[in-house]
């Protein structure tokens, strides 16, 4: 196994799931609701979230690519104030539950390969649990993983590597022997804070560059883990 590794944990939205074109389209509806149809609130939502309507994507520096969802809906909050806490967290995890997702590669595949190679297999997102679990399940994988994790589970939110390292507690495998897979800087950070090995993959909305000096490996998308394992 490469450099002895007996665990892979996965970011999910831009590493699992194509982050523009699940959350992209998501994201214009989400923002008409909210803002009940009011254009200029409509528009003035996007710019908060770093979400260019026109394209119908998000931008790379938004805060939403990288943040909790706890941190979307705080921010949200404070420009929705006719919207009670509990009623935008009800809508956000509604809504979200039902976004459409977009696999970056057939998944189900590629995660029995790496389960055939002994690999134990988590995720540890900034999503909350309700959504995160419902994607999974959606995408039929929910099943492949030993390990769930999200920033409302216990463990905080990267880049803080609690979930990581709960996975690795979980699973009695040593930091060291588990790869954090992951789109985000964040990703990288958490991986590194936990001492393990950090696979960066440029599917989501920044580039090799931007990773790079965050990680130990950077590959195009997950497609390609199983060729670097076996090199």
């Amino acid at each position: 196994m490469h450099n002895g590794l007996e665990g892979m944990l996965f970011d999910k939205d831009g590493t699992l799931f194509d982050f523009q074109a699940t959350w992209g389209a998501w994201a214009g509806d989400f923002i008409h609701t909210l803002a009940n149809g009011d254009d200029t609130l409509g528009d003035g939502l996007a710019e908060l979230l770093g979400y260019d309507r026109g394209r119908g994507a998000f931008r790379p520096d938004s805060f939403v690519v990288t943040e909790s969802m706890e941190t979307v809906i705080g921010v949200l909050q404070k420009a929705l104030p006719h919207w009670s806490a509990e009623a935008l967290f009800d809508y956000v995890n509604t809504s979200t539950c039902t976004a459409p997702q977009a696999p970056v590669v057939p998944l189900a595949p590629l995660l029995g390969d790496l389960r055939g190679r002994g690999l134990k297999l988590g995720v540890a997102t900034n999503d909350n649990a309700v959504p995160a679990r419902a994607h999974l399940e959606a995408a039929g994988v929910l099943q492949s993983f030993d390990f769930v994790a999200s920033c409302d589970s216990g463990f905080g939110a990267k880049p803080a590597p609690g979930m990581l390292l709960a996975f690795g507690r979980a699973l009695e495998i040593a930091p060291e022997n588990i790869a954090m897979v992951g789109d985000s800087v964040h990703d990288m950070r958490a991986g590194r804070a936990a001492g393990m090995v950090c696979v960066g993959v440029t599917s989501g909305t920044v580039g090799a560059e931007v990773l790079a000096p965050f990680a130990d490996v950077v590959l195009p998308d997950i497609g390609h883990i199983p060729e670097w394992l076996n090199g």
